[in-house]
């Protein structure tokens, strides 16, 4: 795989600008985390201080396999000088086992990108592949830990009807966690593209509000019943979740080296659907599949808000059904339309034969450079080898992501 990055100053400040910002917001999450925790405790809120500690903990487990199972698959590919130090010392375990590796990984390939990428173009094939892990990690983040936390500390401040200044802080970083993880996918997608047809910042743009836009009402419906029915919340969570995870079975995901893990990846996609779309099989229409994926959580929302809205007319609530329900309901059906723009004029089709070769010949064959690639013809010639490791997860994820 040839990707040549340009040092167009623009290009280049836009790009480590994003690793800023989510360096930054890493690291105050982390402290917000610590603080939000504490303040649960003083505040006598147990059972969300061990919600809140359970996430945490889950989420970074959860991180730190898929991490390590990935990394595994390829350090007998790897070529960057930092990366090569942490596996010559046999860094690379000892910092998933602290629940590190995560982050660790990602703060050494930024660096190795920086390194690079001041100083001219490079070629990279499994690198470029692992960045997609990275991205993917990112997304498993996003909504096994910012997502639920999100939901939770809402719920804490409808029953408190007080909103303070930590807990909007924890609110700010996770919507902008979601938000960044959304982006940052979307870019990631790419690599995959002819150069006549990169994405666009506005296709970013728009792909990240009709995300944002879908998520909000979700997540909000889901801290309106929680703050009534705390109980039920997790009742509701487990029974969705695990149809959620029978669907992805039943799409015959092929993400993971071996069956086992790849239940383990099922799991991963429950918990995204929980709270929106991704893609993660082309087997069957795609179109139709994501119908019935809005409809049936239109459904699931609007019972959700159904129960609050009951259980508030008890107590007659800050709250009011009237004005709460209908914007939530506009927000989804303007992210439902928002949507439908982004697919009708944003989103990139691989539909030219030609193109399907590029992306195909440029997944498949690592071993092109510049001066073997010079026309299409040569592209679609080229041998063609099979997929493993981070190859073949790159490649899934662009074949789900491209339709």
């Amino acid at each position: 795989m040839v990707e040549t990055q340009e040092c167009f100053p623009l290009g280049c400040l836009l790009k480590y600008l994003f690793t800023l910002v989510g360096l930054i917001l890493f690291l105050v999450d982390i402290v917000l985390d610590i603080w939000t925790v504490v303040s649960f405790y003083q505040d006598g809120a147990y059972v969300y201080m061990a919600v809140m500690i359970f996430l945490l903990l889950g989420s970074s487990v959860l991180l730190q396999v898929f991490s390590w199972l990935w990394y595994s698959d390829s350090l007998d590919k790897i070529e960057t000088k930092v990366e090569k130090f942490t596996d010559r010392h046999s860094l690379i375990k000892p910092f998933h086992f602290l629940q590190l590796g995560t982050s660790t990984m990602d703060f050494l390939h930024c660096i190795n990108n920086f390194r690079k990428g001041v100083r001219h173009s490079v070629r990279e094939d499994v690198g470029v592949k692992l960045k997609h892990d990275l991205q993917m990690l990112r997304l498993f983040e996003a909504f096994s830990e910012n997502t639920p936390q999100l939901t939770l500390i809402l719920s804490r401040i409808l029953q408190r009807g007080k909103l303070e200044l930590i807990t909007g802080l924890k609110i700010l970083t996770s919507a902008a966690g979601i938000a960044l993880s959304v982006a940052l996918y979307h870019r990631s997608m790419r690599i995959y593209l002819p150069e006549k047809r990169k994405m666009s910042w506005i296709s970013t743009g728009v792909y990240f509000l009709w995300n944002l836009l879908l998520i909000i009402p979700r997540v909000t419906a889901l801290a309106l019943f929680c703050s009534v029915f705390p109980c039920y919340i997790i009742a509701h969570f487990l029974s969705l979740w695990m149809l959620l995870v029978l669907v992805a079975w039943s799409q015959k995901t092929d993400h993971m080296k071996s069956p086992g893990w790849e239940w383990l990846f099922r799991v991963a996609v429950g918990l995204i659907w929980y709270f929106s779309w991704f893609n993660v099989s082309k087997k069957g229409s795609i179109k139709v599949k994501m119908v019935l994926y809005y409809i049936f959580m239109a459904l699931d929302t609007m019972l959700l808000l159904g129960l609050w809205c009951w259980k508030v007319f008890e107590y007659a609530g800050c709250l009011h059904p009237f004005i709460v329900i209908p914007t939530l309901l506009g927000l989804y059906i303007i992210g439902i339309l928002v949507k439908i723009i982004y697919y009708r004029w944003f989103h990139p089709k691989i539909t030219d034969p030609r193109e399907g070769q590029i992306k195909q010949a440029a997944t498949y064959n690592t071993d092109l450079t510049d001066s073997t690639v010079s026309s299409l013809e040569d592209i679609a010639a080229a041998p063609v080898q099979p997929l493993t490791g981070a190859l073949k997860r790159s490649r899934t994820m662009a074949d789900n992501f491209y339709f």
